[in-house]
């Protein structure tokens, strides 16, 4: 490539910055590497990302990004390519940046053969107009941290945004069950629509915290035959004619299901073991499945790459501390937190929480949410649960379960992590797996705990 001063400098401080960061113990150089190229070249993402050969892939979506991102990256490394990626799931612009800086030869040549980055909602537009990608993965649109993103019509919004700038001949995989995704879709070239048509873990109806309940298109009701989690199923219109499109890759059917691992038979005759559980990361499955099959990996070779994956820091992430096994499972908005709620109470018959909630910038500064998520599963549980009440907001969600019905004594509240994670070992019976509950930055604290004691590694060193 011809040589570019400026870029080579954004690189080269970047790179520079990353080391500093990691030296002085203030982080694993994930974003601050980003900032520091960004001032010196503008433009670092739009150049790096031209260097690749294969180009870029983007995964979006409220929840699922990084699983998702891992799993397609996996399957294009088992087809042979060499892949970049944010393994450490900082996925607004200076995170893709400090990625791109990481992997970037000196003078800002590529090493890698195409990036799999997952980029925040409100972001996408910008990565697409930089990197313009060959694939967009569109996995879910939910109410997550309104103080940032404002009403998730407002995200939605943003998300068709990005999708119409794509470059001609650009896919998008996208999620056929979630009306609010399939809006923006309208109009969009290259669509392959994935979804659940597998009866194995329905809901009974649309659950409380559910976003849409109404079409997209004209504002009558939804009517919904099938509710799989959310406002995801099967939807249909009762006044115009918007209604689930019929998917191109679909689930079958789910058997072996267990807290962690599943097996998904896909109406392609395709059938993926993974060790990743929750009807949740059936559609991260079938949506990975789908974008590196339309990007020409043999579906063998996708099969392979899941089998072999292994899920991503706090995202069903198991680890052993306090002579007690722990399961991580990060919930960060009232959809995600019912259905991880719902999975360990389901298949893992699980009888001691560590639920841990903060209102930092990365977590949103609004709790209110609380209000939504189903805790009143916890106490119709048949396992009697008890729950750890940590984070900065423990009283809050004390409260919040005692409106649940939780009782007195199957709450204890302790904000502080370290003592909370000593408090949940107490409690477990030896062989018992206790499952920890939390939003990011306590996810965060709470494997820092767990790295200090040598229970885990740094969460920027992770790959799937």
């Amino acid at each position: 490539m011809r040589p570019d001063p400026r870029l080579g400098a954004a690189v080269l401080a970047g790179k520079l910055a990353a080391t500093a960061s990691r030296g002085l113990g203030r982080g694993g150089g994930t974003t601050i590497p980003g900032d520091v190229a960004l001032a010196i070249d503008p433009g670092v993402l739009a150049k790096l990302g031209a260097a690749l050969p294969r180009g870029s892939v983007l995964v979006s979506g409220t929840n699922g990004k990084t699983t998702t991102t891992g799993l397609v990256a996996a399957a294009l490394e088992a087809s042979g390519e060499r892949v970049l990626t944010n393994a450490s799931g900082a996925n607004l612009v200076f995170g893709l940046v400090a990625a791109a800086v990481a992997q970037a030869r000196p003078l800002g040549g590529a090493r890698a053969d195409r990036a799999v980055f997952e980029v925040d909602e409100l972001s996408l537009e910008r990565a697409v107009l930089e990197l313009r990608p060959r694939l967009v993965v569109v996995l879910n649109l939910l109410r997550d941290q309104l103080d940032r993103s404002g009403e998730l019509e407002t995200t939605a919004r943003r998300i068709g945004d990005g999708l119409r700038r794509l470059p001609r001949g650009a896919h998008v995989v996208a999620n056929a069950d979630d009306p609010l995704v399939v809006a923006q879709c309208e109009g969009v070239e290259g669509v392959v629509y994935v979804g659940i048509d597998a009866d194995d873990q329905l809901l009974d109806g649309v659950p409380h915290a559910a976003d849409a309940r109404t079409c997209p298109r004209c504002g009558a009701p939804l009517h919904f035959d099938r509710v799989v989690l959310a406002h995801c199923g099967s939807y249909r219109c009762t006044r115009c004619d918007f209604a689930r499109p019929r998917p191109a890759v679909a689930v079958r059917r789910i058997t072996a299901a267990s807290l962690d691992r599943q097996r998904l038979e896909l109406d392609d005759g395709t059938v993926l073991d993974a060790a990743v559980g929750g009807i949740y990361n059936a559609y991260n499955l079938v949506a990975a499945h789908a974008a590196a099959t339309t990007l020409g990996v043999p579906a063998a070779t996708v099969a392979a790459a899941v089998a072999g994956f292994r899920p991503r820091f706090g995202r069903m992430e198991r680890l052993r501390l306090h002579d007690r096994e722990l399961r991580l499972l990060l919930a960060k908005n009232p959809a995600g937190l019912d259905v991880v709620l719902r999975t360990a109470d389901e298949l893992g018959a699980t009888h001691n929480y560590l639920i841990a909630i903060n209102d930092l910038v990365a977590d949103g500064r609004d709790v209110s949410w609380l209000w939504d998520v189903d805790f009143e599963r916890l106490a119709r549980s048949s396992h009697r649960p008890h729950v750890v009440a940590s984070g900065r907001r423990a009283h809050d969600l004390a409260l919040r379960l005692k409106y649940a019905g939780m009782a007195a004594e199957q709450v204890t509240v302790e904000p502080d992590p370290a003592a909370a994670l000593r408090v949940l070992a107490s409690r477990a019976a030896p062989g018992e797996e206790a499952v920890v509950v939390p939003t990011y930055t306590a996810m965060l604290e709470l494997r820092a705990v767990a790295q200090r004691a040598g229970a885990v590694g740094a969460f920027w060193e992770q790959r799937g």
